[in-house]
């Protein structure tokens, strides 16, 4: 029998020195292992992956009617359309954190109280990557 026991979510980033600079000095995580393409990142027991999306073809083939964008699956615009969950103890504490570092959703981002039992968080990171904390209500 199968036991999954964790995840850990791979985000793009463009550049990834960029991008470990932002993760260490607005959110509060740690690199642990770092590349030219590839990082990994730890906050707690949480361990957030960052691989490189740096391939510009795209758009020079935007220009054609037909090519299609992604080729290689490393283009650049990738790395605002990806997103993960973490959970966290503590929201309203990182809430208060996030919102003096400016890394929030939006100027109007609060903790938002869901139906299904969790208190939600929408961060962005420096490409604009989905990241939404969550603290389990109850």
């Amino acid at each position: 029998m199968v036991n999954f026991k964790n995840s850990v979510p791979a985000l793009p980033a463009v550049s990834i020195k960029k991008a470990l600079d932002f993760y260490q000095s607005k959110m509060g995580f740690v690199a642990r292992h770092q590349e030219e393409s590839f990082a990994i990142l730890v906050g707690g027991s949480v361990e957030i992956h960052l691989w490189q999306a740096c391939d510009k073809s795209w758009k020079l083939r935007s220009l054609a009617l037909f090519s299609p964008l992604i080729w290689s699956g490393a283009e650049t615009f990738i790395a605002s359309m990806a997103s993960c969950r973490v959970e966290v103890e503590g929201i309203d504490e990182l809430y208060q954190e996030y919102k003096l570092k400016g890394v929030l959703h939006s100027e109007d981002s609060v903790v938002e109280h869901q139906h299904w039992g969790y208190r939600d968080l929408a961060t962005l990171d420096l490409y604009g990557n989905l990241i939404t904390f969550y603290e389990v209500v109850g």
